[in-house]
Parts: C-alpha cells; sequence; structure tokens
C-alpha cells in the first residue's frame, strides 16, 4: 500500500511497518464519476434506513452498498484521464524510454488520486516496466458499503466506513480543509464541538502521511453512538481538519469519515477503539460482530452477537494468526493451473477487492483471460465471463469458494476484474476483501480472537 507514516505511542514496528503499506491500499479515486453518473446525494443518504435493534439485543445497522454501475463508471473515467495525461506527455515530444516511464508513472499515479495535481504530491511513486499491476495505495472511496455513527449529545451524524482493517474513528470537522464540497453529495457532514455537552478535548495530534499528502487533526473524547441507542460514552476519536492527503476520491467519495474494527495494536494515539469501549462498558452482548453484505444489494452490520436467520450450515471458525487486523492463515489458493502454497490475508471490510501479490494477480488475471490497463487494473471481455474458473481458498481444512463470475463487476458493457495486485513487504500477502465477504456471512469474534464463515441464505 502506498507509503505513509503513522504518529503513534502504541504500535509496535512491525505493525507500524505492515500498517503503513496496508491501510493505504483501496483509497483509489472510485466515487469520482459518482455525481456524473447518479447525481447529487447527501452524506447521510448513504448511511441506509434507521438502524435496528431487535429482541435478541442485537443491533443491527444497515450497510449502503454503492451500485457496480458507479464502479464501473469511476473506472472508466480513470481509464480515460490516464490515456489523456499519457498522450499530453508524449506531445511534449519526451522522446527516450526513461521519459516514456516516467509518463506511465505520472498517468498512473495522477488517475489514482483523482488525476488532480493539487492534494499535497499527487505524482506518487508508482509503478516501473514489467509491474504495471502493483497499486501501493489505500483509497476508502474504493469501498462500496457504508453505515451511520453519531457523535456527541445530541448526536450528530456522519456516514463512515466500518473497516475491520484499520482501528480508529475519525471525521471531519467544521471548517476542515480539502473536506468536500456542498456541490458534490451535499458535502460532508463535520463535526461541530461546540454543540454537544459531552465533548472533552485532548488536543494530541492525529497525523498520517500519505504518499500524496497529509491528513492532519486531533483527538478527543465524546459519546458516540451505534444504531441509534447504543451509546459509548468517553470515546477517544479525531477530529480530522485537513484531508489533503486522502485526495480527491475522498471528497468525491459518499462517506465522511471510517469507524475502525480492527484490534487496539494498530490504533493510533493509543486511543481504545470503538468495539473495545463498547466491550468495556457492556453496551454489547457479547463481544462479536458480524457482516451480511449480499450478493447484490446492501448489507448489513450486527453488533453484539450473530443472526442465525442469515446463514444455513454450520459456521466454519477459523482462529486469527495474528490479532491486529484480522488476520489467518491460509493454506493454499487456487483458480485455474494457480496455486499459492501457504500463505496469509486478511479479512478487511474496508476493501471492496481482493488483492494479492502483484505477480499472483497477474497469473490469475491471465488464467482468467483479464488483460491489464495503464492504470494497473484488469478488465475482461463480458462474454468471457461465464468461463473464469472458481477461485478457492483453503483454509483451516476447508473450501472457500467464490464463483468465478462473481469475479467480476459489470455495468454498461464493461467488466472489471475484482483483483487486483499489492506487495506488502512485510505482514499478510493477501486481502479478503467485500468480493470475497460477499459469499459468507462473515462473523468477527473479538474476545476469542476467530473469524466464523457461513454459507448465506
Amino acid at each position: 500500500c502506498e507509503e505513509k507514516t503513522l504518529v503513534s505511542n502504541s504500535s509496535s514496528s512491525q505493525n507500524y511497518f505492515s500498517l503503513l503499506f496496508l491501510k493505504t491500499m483501496t483509497l483509489r479515486s472510485v466515487a469520482i464519476a459518482s455525481t456524473l453518473s447518479l447525481g447529487l446525494a447527501s452524506a447521510q443518504e448513504t448511511a441506509g434506513a434507521n438502524p435496528i435493534q431487535n429482541e435478541n439485543g442485537l443491533v443491527r445497522i444497515p450497510m449502503k452498498k454503492r451500485s457496480d454501475h458507479e464502479m464501473v463508471a469511476a473506472h472508466l473515467k480513470r481509464e480515460r484521464d490516464a490515456l489523456l495525461l499519457a498522450l499530453k506527455e508524449k506531445d511534449a515530444k519526451v522522446a527516450d524510454v526513461e521519459s516514456d516511464i516516467e509518463i506511465s508513472k505520472l498517468a498512473a499515479s495522477a488517475v489514482l488520486r483523482g488525476s488532480q495535481p493539487k492534494f499535497g504530491d499527487q505524482m506518487e511513486e508508482f509503478l516501473t516496466e514489467g509491474k504495471a499491476e502493483n497499486v501501493i495505495i489505500k483509497d476508502y472511496s474504493n469501498a462500496q458499503y457504508y453505515g451511520e455513527v453519531e457523535i456527541g449529545t445530541p448526536p450528530q451524524k456522519f456516514a463512515v466506513v466500518y473497516d475491520t482493517g484499520s482501528s480508529n474513528l475519525w471525521v471531519p470537522k467544521i471548517n476542515c480543509q480539502n473536506c468536500g464540497y456542498w456541490f458534490i453529495h451535499g458535502g460532508k457532514s463535520k463535526f461541530d464541538s461546540s454543540k454537544s455537552s459531552t465533548y472533552q478535548a485532548d488536543g494530541s495530534d492525529f497525523h498520517i502521511t500519505y504518499g500524496s499528502g497529509d491528513v492532519e487533526g486531533f483527538f478527543s473524547f465524546d459519546t458516540v453512538t451505534l444504531a441509534q441507542d447504543l451509546q459509548i460514552t468517553g470515546q477517544k476519536f479525531a477530529e480530522v481538519q485537513d484531508a489533503g492527503g486522502l485526495g480527491i476520491g475522498y471528497m468525491m467519495g459518499q462517506f465522511d469519515g471510517i469507524l475502525g474494527l480492527g484490534f487496539e495494536t494498530l490504533s493510533l494515539g493509543g486511543a481504545t477503539t470503538v468495539f473495545k469501549n463498547a466491550i468495556d462498558q457492556g453496551v454489547v452482548n457479547q463481544p462479536v460482530f458480524a457482516f451480511d453484505l449480499g450478493d447484490e444489494g446492501d448489507g448489513e452490520l450486527t453488533f453484539g452477537g450473530y443472526d442465525d436467520s442469515k446463514f444455513k450450515g454450520d459456521i466454519s471458525w477459523i482462529p486469527l494468526s495474528a490479532a491486529t487486523y484480522w488476520q489467518i492463515d491460509i493454506e493454499n489458493i487456487s483458480l485455474g493451473s494457480f496455486s499459492s502454497g501457504a500463505t496469509s490475508g486478511i479479512v478487511d471490510s474496508g476493501t471492496s477487492l481482493i488483492t494479492g501479490p502483484s505477480s499472483a494477480i497477474l497469473q490469475l488475471a491471465t488464467s482468467s483471460g483479464a488483460m491489464p490497463n495503464i492504470m494497473g487494473e484488469y478488465t475482461i471481455d463480458c462474454g468471457k465471463v461465464d468461463s473464469i474458473p472458481n477461485l478457492e481458498f483453503q483454509i483451516n481444512g476447508k473450501t472457500f469458494t467464490v464463483p468465478g463470475k462473481d469475479l467480476v463487476i459489470s455495468s454498461a458493457g464493461t467488466c472489471l476484474f475484482a483483483m487486483m495486485g499489492m506487495d506488502i513487504p512485510q505482514g499478510p500477502q493477501w486481502i479478503l476483501g467485500d468480493v470475497f465477504m460477499r459469499k459468507y456471512y462473515t462473523i468477527f469474534d473479538y474476545q476469542n480472537q476467530k473469524v466464523g464463515l457461513a454459507e448465506p441464505n
């Protein structure tokens, strides 16, 4: 993932290094075409219907899914912008091979940040010849699912990515710079501490430096509310005052902030995570949450347990190999003639696609008939979708399958291959994002440090 610097007193050096790469991964500007293709909408609309608490004590938060049409439209815009930029540079008569490689770097880098030159240094170090499938970036606007959270008293509502691949809660504050405009999805919701009677200042720095620029703010404390009546008091969270490092992808995205559901070893500023505080304060029945992302429509996030009406058969429990991310050992990944051998991965709700080492993804894409473009993304002839082999994960002695047809995001005659290359020097090698999670009811057991997978109804 894209290089970034994390200011944290609690992360170990190994977690720091892996997070440096991992949590900069899919912040690609997928949302850029959203206003063009779907019109304007407020950020709160992305949160879906009102949260529900049922008689079992389960707390349900609807998860709004961005359409495949929007995902593909954004891909096409990135591709067009990359080609235009490359042609522009070539028209400037940059003739030698070295300069041509630099053109590709600039084109690919620019589209990853929305082809806009001024959000920090947009010209991120990207790829060299032969590595065009490798994308080292984290861009939450590539996430497809958003839910609602409330902060303060009275509560202020925000649409957030519920992200099992990070651990902090952050939202933009009033007067935040580079935090969206009113004419893009109605603007971002911004936290106003002066309107909360339960607000407590902290003031310590919250600072992440992306390759494209900084995300800066400060920590504060306030009441956080899930599902309208599940209150967590004294929650440490970050008020972001400059989101320039997230680039145009964040400005165009349909979310305000991030609510991390990872473990505290990844938490910046020593902040106790929202879910750990919910457990400690006794506001959830069990230290468990679960995602039902559905196949075509919106999904649902459940806190305090799991809903056995959402799946059939037994739950396959998988112990974590590391309680940082929700990291698991993988015995093998196979598709056609490709076989990975023993490896590791994380189950990450904040990532749309399945990612793996760039060389492996190249083999998988080739086996599937997909072709790379100038940005290192893959597309496939829509007529060949039915012939894509199944992708199989051998995990804890069982096989978990993603059918070949589900490895494609399609709309209006364009089929985007839903796998992406990313090289991580240390830590988990694969990310099992929403493409994988849509095929299984996915349970996260915080106390027992295990993940459960079951066949959805």
